[in-house]
């Protein structure tokens, strides 16, 4: 037996509803002028057919797909979720179509990413991970792919570039050190070497050399709570035992406290303050209530898709390449203070 058509058309519901194709069209299209009867008979006609609108094919036809690239690595970690998931909102609300490619953080890989979003004729990517290779940047032009690249240390023609400032963090963390009396600091690093967190890195230190306090760093493996573990066992068993920590990110900083407590007997904060990044919800738990600084990533992610809309508003493509012009954000991180350091 041979297989019935289960695929119904608009075609057919115009049938069914004694009205043109364009009737049909301008039914399911928002906005669309359309009269009440002929939107009821369209309807009803779509409902008993079982009609559903084929948004792909419709969009292709406006040389749109609806859809969205998310490049990203490391993707399970709470600060990366959280992002990928305001990304992920705000893109429905917009009518888009969220496509999340894993990758790790090398270019080759995120530069393969954006082929893939070159063949599924995406819209726009959002960069989480890694940097591009510029040849294939060139390519996602050429296609009118729009770019958003998120804390990422370079910007590319016509892309926005959003950014977190971390210089008054730096600041902060070592003011609230220094006042809780810690003269010895230590900064907790990954070896992920990303742009975001070797800038957290060389902004402690920078205000720390204005305030002519020595710091020691220390860098280990992943950006992970497992690493942390290892950084405060490789900085709480040299001579001279930091007596404040500013870790690169909450889980690095969740790692750390839990070794420095189990395996060294510290307590926290009357033997080490402890300060993280990223304000993730386990820096809350009262098992390390944590001080941090939190980045607005909702905000990252409804200004990207805002821009990303206004883009494509701008006569429907994007402009000559020697005419765009880049975008660029630049956010501060706000601290949340908790118990993790002491009040001097």
């Amino acid at each position: 037996m041979s297989q019935g058509k289960t695929v119904v058309s608009a075609e057919d519901v115009a049938r069914r509803a004694g009205v043109s194709r364009s009737a049909v069209s301008r039914t399911f299209t928002p906005g669309a002028s359309v009269s009440e009867a002929m939107r009821a008979r369209v309807m009803k006609a779509a409902e008993e057919l079982g009609y559903h609108v084929n948004h792909l094919a419709r969009s292709l036809v406006r040389n749109r797909s609806g859809i969205v690239c998310l490049i990203v690595s490391e993707v399970a970690t709470p600060y990366r979720a959280s992002l990928v998931s305001w990304m992920t909102q705000f893109l429905q609300e917009a009518g888009k179509v969220a496509m999340i490619i894993n990758t790790d953080r090398s270019d080759s890989s995120v530069s393969m990413a954006l082929q893939q979003a070159i063949n599924f004729r995406a819209d726009a990517s959002i960069i989480l991970s890694g940097m591009p290779d510029s040849g294939i940047t060139h390519l996602c032009y050429q296609h009118g792919q729009h770019l958003m690249l998120i804390n990422r240390d370079e910007t590319l023609p016509g892309s926005l570039s959003i950014n977190l400032d971390s210089t008054h963090a730096a600041e902060t963390a070592l003011m609230a050190f220094l006042r809780a009396g810690c003269r010895h600091l230590a900064f907790a690093n990954s070896l992920a070497g990303t742009p975001s967190l070797m800038k957290r890195e060389g902004d402690f230190l920078a205000a720390a050399s204005r305030a002519g306090i020595p710091v020691t760093v220390e860098r280990f493996g992943s950006t992970s709570y497992e690493s942390g573990r290892i950084l405060a066992h490789r900085l709480l068993t040299r001579p001279q035992r930091p007596d404040a920590v500013f870790c690169v990110t909450d889980l690095v900083a969740c790692g750390f406290m839990d070794e420095a407590r189990h395996s060294f007997a510290l307590r926290i904060p009357d033997d080490l303050c402890v300060v993280g990044y990223d304000n993730i919800p386990q820096s809350g738990w009262s098992s390390y209530n944590l001080t941090t600084f939190a980045q607005p990533v909702e905000q990252f992610a409804r200004d990207a898709v805002q821009w990303l809309i206004a883009q494509e508003q701008h006569n429907g493509e994007l402009r000559p390449r020697t005419e765009q012009q880049n975008s660029r954000l630049l956010y501060e991180a706000s601290v949340v203070w908790r118990g993790s350091v002491r009040r001097g």
